[in-house]
């Protein structure tokens, strides 16, 4: 027997339409910068995702850049974060020059937690010191509590910015992600539903305001028969080709979800069982896109941890990965001010990060692939119960 192929976390998955449509795109010699396929790849977002405007970039970080520019983030200002994310949805908010303040999660969506951002808008009230936007992730493909966030900032006049890297499909009461807040941003990085190989789209109703993006995002040139420049500007279009690619990509969006809903759904049905082991929930009237399958291990009640899960599954030639490590945990935010969901002894994302690990959850994920990881799942979880049983000598008897 040769030796089994590495599975990977999320790799692309190809719908089998992309060099046509780039095809087409070298036919045309519309290569780089922009072109009608970007024209296009924007038009059907928002026809897809309801909204007014959009303008594709280079990256999910640098619509989240621009989002913030368009809201005149200056040094010396703030702006509230979700706490566990990728640093990427902090970074712009050093590019700028402010502060960010980050917000811990709460149990029901593992996002932004509506308490601490209300009490942590207080104090800054207070204090005189509101913060300019506040920055909501969608993790793993789950809508935070919109309601809620958009009630408390809409009451301080606070305008949000909706991370969407990770939830493009995903939909809330009805809407989709990424949607809900005055800005919203999607990433078409490698790893994500669907992928241009590397790129983002920044949407939102103010048809105005993604008109200025798109300016800015083309290193802020004046409608003049020269070069001339007022304001700094950003290289941060997104080629023609690479939209070419997205197009095709969109089209499967649907199937992209449903299948990796699917997956999901398998991971629950054969692992529920086992002691310790609690699967990421998916909040009433949301549609999760369910990007990565992630879940929780009780290290007292399942005899290993989630760390030790990932070991035993990256010998097995299995990509899996922890849940993210807070951003207020970071050495680079380590001076950060942090508020925790309810009290100073529930810190959600910091427990999410010890407990929680995310499995390959690839919308070409083969049935006989997700097999073998819950083959290597349930065999590590009888190895070690069965040296607990031994130890204790009662058989179902846990520690």
């Amino acid at each position: 027997m040769g030796e089994q192929k590495k599975i990977y976390l999320s790799p692309p998955h190809l719908s089998g339409q992309e060099a046509a449509y780039m095809e087409e795109a070298i036919r045309s010699n519309w290569i780089a910068p922009v072109g009608p396929d970007v024209d296009a790849f924007e038009e059907e977002t928002k026809a897809l995702v309801g909204v007014k405007g959009a303008v594709a970039v280079s990256s999910g970080t640098a619509a989240i850049h621009l989002a913030l520019s368009l809201l005149n983030i200056k040094p010396n200002d703030t702006v509230f974060c979700s706490t566990l994310t990728f640093v990427a949805s902090a970074n712009p908010i050093l590019y700028l020059g402010a502060t960010p303040v980050f917000i811990d999660s709460e149990p029901e969506t593992w996002n932004m937690s509506p308490l601490a951002l209300r009490r942590a808008l207080n104090e800054a009230s207070l204090k005189g010191k509101l913060p300019k936007a506040v920055i909501v992730v969608h993790l793993f493909g789950q809508s935070a509590k919109m309601d809620e966030i958009r009630l408390i900032c809409n009451y301080y006049d606070i305008p949000v910015i909706e991370d969407a890297a990770e939830s493009m499909g995903s939909t809330y009461k009805g809407k989709a992600s990424g949607t809900l807040g005055d800005f919203g941003i999607y990433s078409f990085n490698g790893n994500k539903i669907i992928t241009t190989s590397g790129g983002g789209m920044l949407v939102s109703d103010d048809e105005k305001a993604i008109e200025k993006a798109r300016f800015l995002a083309t290193q802020a040139k004046e409608p003049a028969p020269y070069y001339q420049h007022k304001v700094a500007g950003y290289n941060y279009r997104m080629s023609n080709l690479l939209a070419a690619f997205g197009r095709a990509q969109l089209k499967v969006l649907h199937d992209r979800v449903q299948a990796r809903r699917r997956i999901f759904d398998r991971y629950c049905q054969t692992l529920i069982d086992l002691p310790g082991l609690s699967f990421m929930p998916e909040m009433a009237k949301t549609k999760s896109n369910r990007w990565l399958t992630a879940l929780t291990i009780k290290e007292k009640l399942a005899g290993l941890s989630s760390w030790q899960l990932l070991e035993i599954l990256q010998q097995e030639g299995i990509e899996a990965r922890l849940v993210w490590k807070p951003l207020h945990l970071q050495p680079l935010f380590n001076e950060m001010a942090y508020y925790p969901h309810d009290d100073e002894d529930q810190h959600v994302a910091a427990q999410l990060f010890q407990t929680g690990i995310c499995l390959p959850s690839g919308s070409s994920l083969t049935t006989e692939q997700q097999d073998r990881v819950i083959a290597v799942i349930r065999s590590a979880f009888h190895h070690v119960n069965q040296k607990r049983y031994f130890i204790l000598g009662k058989p179902g008897v846990y520690e």
